[in-house]
């Protein structure tokens, strides 16, 4: 698994991997098969002529073409049957290697070279890729100022897959005219065609949170847009039909800094974590996106407001949390581990504590071997100051 996000203003995903055989910020990758030649000479004229290795020299360039770029290759390429004729020449003649080893170190250097091109080739491709990787986490799980909307917030993301990048579960916080608005979702699924449902949830968020003037105008257009993306797709020849997307929309209304309007579909309910305890949220009172069709009523989902007390921390997770299970089976007690920790120690209802303790007890309990991708997300309403107050609330 792997942490994407560092929560506090986003995923971190411009630093490149850390380039091997490098001192200084300059590459070394020449110093090994260039200790390798060295020692091969010296190893050959300190032997017996039962025990010539001067042919080996043809490993030089096999070693250069698997650390060195292209150019190191080709010098390694050339100096190596140099070095076979110069140390092949000062033998006498009875034990000098001859010809044939000769062409075989030159063949070995053409062939180095070759599979060197095609390696940094695919190395540069894979860079490519790994910057539009980038680019799709920044759309998805864009960064967020610290903050940003009134809110301290902190959030990791953990991909269940050590090589995946990004996947269904995405979490925003808008600004906008009429207060502060939050969502943490999880499309049903994996795979490119969850991130793009995602993505399409994600950008209609993002423009119903700023400019409707209530939760239940933000949810009927996420309902809408989730069966536009589904009607597309299954057009297109996709498999989507079934698609559907949990979600929990929050808002904190400039009105009333003591309460939260709250509407959670289908997902499990946020946790409300205070140096007094823990306590959940009403239990999830609409459908997933997605499956609007299914309501008994025709009427979308009412909106609650709830309390919300001076130093609370609002903790929502995905089902990878409340799903990932230890050796026995048994499933993570978020609520009970969360009350436990805070009766111990009331600081970890901070954002930043809180999602860090989540993640790390989260990895304990299942050993490390999460089923699905997982997203931890806490957000604390700052002291003494309202949504719109520095947080610049008229930007998109």
């Amino acid at each position: 698994m792997r942490a994407v996000s560092d929560g506090e203003a986003g995923p971190r995903d411009d630093v490149r991997r850390p380039q091997l055989l490098r001192v200084r910020g300059r590459s070394v990758a020449w110093v090994p098969p260039l200790l390798l030649l060295a020692g091969i000479v010296a190893v050959d004229f300190r032997t017996s002529s039962d025990f010539r290795i001067l042919s080996w020299i043809v490993l030089v360039p096999g070693i250069a073409a698997a650390i060195c770029g292209v150019w190191g290759t080709a010098v390694f390429a050339v100096l190596a049957p140099v070095t076979y004729i110069a140390a092949d020449a000062v033998l006498p003649h009875e034990y000098q290697a001859g010809l044939p080893d000769l062409v075989l170190a030159g063949i070995g250097g053409v062939l180095a070279t070759l599979a060197c091109v095609v390696r940094v080739r695919g190395e540069r491709r894979m860079l490519h890729m790994e910057d539009v990787a980038a680019t799709i986490r920044r759309t998805v799980l864009r960064p967020l100022p610290p903050g940003w909307g009134g809110l301290d917030h902190a959030a990791v993301y953990l991909a269940a897959d050590s090589e995946a990048r990004v996947g269904g579960d995405f979490y925003d916080i808008q600004t906008g005219l009429h207060g502060t608005r939050l969502i943490l979702g999880d499309v049903q699924g994996k795979g490119l065609a969850a991130v793009e449902a995602a993505a399409a949830l994600l950008g209609t968020f993002r423009e119903a949170a700023y400019h409707e003037p209530d939760l239940t105008a933000v949810a009927v257009r996420l309902e809408a847009r989730m069966q536009r993306h589904i009607g597309m797709r299954t057009a297109l020849g996709g498999e989507d039909g079934e698609r559907f997307a949990t979600a929990v929309l929050l808002g904190f209304p400039q009105e009333q800094p003591d309460a939260m309007d709250a509407v959670v579909l289908g997902h499990e309910s946020p946790l409300v974590v205070g140096p007094d305890g823990v306590r959940s949220l009403l239990p999830g009172h609409g459908l997933p996106l997605g499956l609007g069709e299914l309501a008994p009523t025709d009427g979308p989902p009412p909106v609650r407001r709830v309390p919300l007390a001076p130093g609370e921390t609002l903790l929502l997770t995905t089902d990878g949390v409340t799903e990932a299970r230890d050796g026995d089976g048994a499933f993570y007690p978020l609520a009970t581990e969360v009350a436990e920790a805070v009766a111990a120690d009331p600081g970890i209802a901070q954002p930043r504590r809180l999602v860090a303790f989540v993640r790390e007890s989260t990895l304990r309990h299942c050993g490390g071997h999460l089923a699905d991708d997982t997203t931890v997300f806490a957000v604390r309403r700052r002291a003494g100051r309202g949504n719109g107050e520095g947080n610049g609330r008229l930007q998109p």
